[in-house]
């Protein structure tokens, strides 16, 4: 199926059109993700300082009520003068205003003498707590987050107990374990030391807030950082204290609208912050939602981790923020590509009308109207390859002329030449007969004659002559022959080094130097073997004479480059062909050798052999330095 250019230009369009839509598309999905995910991530790091802020001022608050009531003179009074009532009734008293959980007071050696909430159990020591040890050791207020043993739970209150046992319930993606119930309590405390007016310490005074069930921290944090806003009728955000990885205190709704007390933390969470002791900003499932959330650790005065502060943001608000951003960045990039392929479609139009003219006028061209030219309606770069076609034209009509005027002129040689060859053919057959007769008679004549004979010389004279004839006439009839070689498969070095064994020992290579650079890895060739023997011989006489007997002669053999034809180059250092003969040597009977020393067959002879064993023959030479015959025959014989 044909496609047009038209349609082939709007596809191309199209392709990179759709191509860089895609790709603008996946980027800046990706970076809107990445910026909102950003953006969230942000925000909840930012919500978390918050956080930390409100449940570090809670703990300020509680040392402070505990500095000053520390210092109130009632309790000195009481404390010094053992009235325990006066002390059961002010303390329970600033416990309710103050809003706290517990309030107790020991001695200076830390056994407890009044707690406020269960003033029926007293008299045990608390010198074990780490709060009260370090308040009756450094002379000053202690405040920190402390775990609360159930037993120390009991004797500050049943109730607290009770508020601080939280059972287990099954979480999504929570650390599995074996332990089904909490029973301990996690509590903001604070110890003050007591002086009396001489200022001796007197007592401990030591009260705190149970954190479990307690939301007034992780609701303070919601109205504060969220502001109470929601997103499809949830809480936009969350804030949550872990005991340990248990939920204690909480605003995260389960199912049912309750909060999500005894539901725990995920086991990826739990590994980041309560084993490795870093945050965690993350997206993450928090009981049956996914958000964007935040979590720290929470430490004791020993720095030991003990649990974990988190706030959250409803995640869906953000997905729903990058799908619509999504959309919108699609539509644009749509609405782009339609308008973008509209506008393709008239530049190619465009572009297509002047290509059509190209077309045509190709086409005419290709039917030998190479007068036909195009005409260039505008100025850019079609116009100008619209004037390259003309000139184009233009050259491929003078290229045209020229071509048939050398075609002419090369089958009138051809013709000259077959001519010359049947008639010298003839002529060489003709006179070779008598040619014989004649020496073989003067040849006789020359017996029958004594040395000193006067006729001698003429006759020898008359046999030199008739030889020369006898020469040239062998000559005539090898151009005019032109037998088809008979090839084998030889190896050419062979045959190089017959041929220079053969005329090397000759008195004109006396003083010649035969230099032979050979390659002794080239692949053989098909030739014949006595033919191209012939070549070599008649170039390295041509070269000696050239050299008068005196030189260096390089003979070398090597793969030509293309890999294709095996090269035998023949460098003389002679007195070279002047740039007029080098077209003509190669011509029958042309010859620069003195009359009596050549017939002018001999390099077209050598010629002939090449071409009928489809190979080249190429001459490179310099007045004065010398001449190169570099030889080409083709590893594979390519039929004609």
């Amino acid at each position: 199926m044909k496609i047009s250019l038209r349609a082939k230009l709007i596809i191309s369009f199209l392709a990179v059109i759709i191509i860089c839509g895609l790709t603008a598309t996946l980027v800046a999905m990706r970076l809107i993700g990445t910026g909102i995910v950003s953006q969230a991530q942000d925000k909840v790091r930012i919500d978390l300082n918050s956080a930390r802020h409100i449940y570090q001022d809670e703990i300020q608050e509680v040392k402070a009520l505990l500095r000053l009531s520390a210092l109130r003179f009632f309790i000195k009074d009481a404390l010094l003068e053992g009235d325990s009532e006066t002390l059961k009734r002010e303390l329970e008293e600033i416990r309710k205003r103050e809003s706290l959980d517990i309030l107790t007071l020991t001695d200076e050696n830390g056994q407890v003498i009044v707690r406020a909430r269960n003033p029926s159990i007293y008299g045990d020591s608390q010198a074990h707590d780490e709060l009260v040890r370090r308040a009756l050791s450094d002379m000053e207020v202690i405040g920190e987050t402390v775990i609360v043993p159930r037993e120390e739970l009991i004797k500050e209150g049943e109730d607290l107990a009770k508020r601080a046992h939280i059972k287990f319930i099954p979480t999504p993606k929570e650390k599995p374990t074996r332990e089904t119930e909490q029973t301990s309590g996690m509590m903001i405390k604070a110890a003050a030391p007591v002086f009396g007016y001489d200022g001796n310490l007197v007592g401990i005074l030591y009260g705190g807030n149970l954190l479990n069930r307690n939301y007034k921290i992780v609701d303070g944090v919601k109205e504060t950082v969220y502001q109470g806003v929601k997103y499809k009728g949830k809480d936009i955000g969350t804030a949550t204290i872990f005991q340990s990885d248990l939920r204690i205190s909480t605003n995260v709704k389960q199912e049912d609208g309750s909060r999500a007390i005894g539901t725990r933390v995920s086991e990826e969470v739990y590994e980041q912050v309560l084993r490795k002791g870093l945050p965690w900003i993350d997206r993450a499932f928090v009981v049956n939602n996914w958000y964007i959330a935040a979590y720290e650790p929470i430490k004791n005065i020993e720095g030991k981790i003990i649990g974990v502060l988190y706030v959250g943001i409803l995640e869906e608000k953000f997905t729903d923020m990058q799908k619509r951003a999504i959309a919108l960045f699609l539509g644009i990039t749509l609405g782009g590509m339609i308008i973008a392929l509209v506008i393709s479609s008239f530049l190619a139009s465009g572009v297509l009308r002047p290509i059509k003219r190209l077309v045509f006028a190709s086409g005419q061209w290709a039917k030998g109207n190479l007068e036909f030219r195009v005409e260039a309606t505008r100025k850019d770069e079609i116009a100008e390859l619209a004037e390259t076609f003309n000139l184009m034209a233009s050259s491929l009509k003078e290229r045209d002329d020229k071509l048939k005027e050398y075609a002419t002129e090369q089958i009138m040689k051809s013709e000259r030449l077959a001519t010359l060859g049947q008639l010298a053919a003839g002529v060489a057959h003709e006179i070779n007969n008598p040619l014989g007769a004649v020496l073989m008679y003067t040849h006789l004549a020359l017996e029958d004659l004594e040395e000193k004979d006067v006729l001698r010389k003429n006759l020898e004279k008359a046999v030199i002559e008739a030889s020369r004839c006898k020469g040239i006439v062998k000559g005539l009839l090898d151009f005019a022959r032109q037998t088809e070689p008979k090839v084998e498969r030889t190896d050419v070095n062979e045959t190089l080094e017959r041929t220079l064994a053969v005329v090397e020992n000759q008195a004109l290579f006396q003083n010649i130097k035969i230099t032979k650079v050979i390659c002794s890895s080239l692949p053989k060739v098909l030739i014949d073997v006595s033919q191209m023997q012939q070549v070599f011989t008649n170039i390295v006489l041509n070269a000696a004479e050239a050299m008068e007997g005196k030189g260096e002669l390089t003979v070398s053999s090597r793969m030509a480059p293309d890999n294709e034809y095996v090269e035998i180059e023949f460098t003389d250092t002679g007195c070279g062909i002047p740039a007029e003969n080098r077209e003509k040597i190669f011509d029958p009977f042309f010859t620069t050798k003195e009359v009596g020393r050549g017939t002018g067959l001999g390099l077209a002879v050598s010629h002939g052999i090449i071409a009928r064993h489809k190979g080249t023959i190429e001459v490179r030479s310099e007045p004065s330095k010398g001449t190169s015959f570099i030889i080409r025959l083709p590893l594979k014989r390519k039929e004609d």
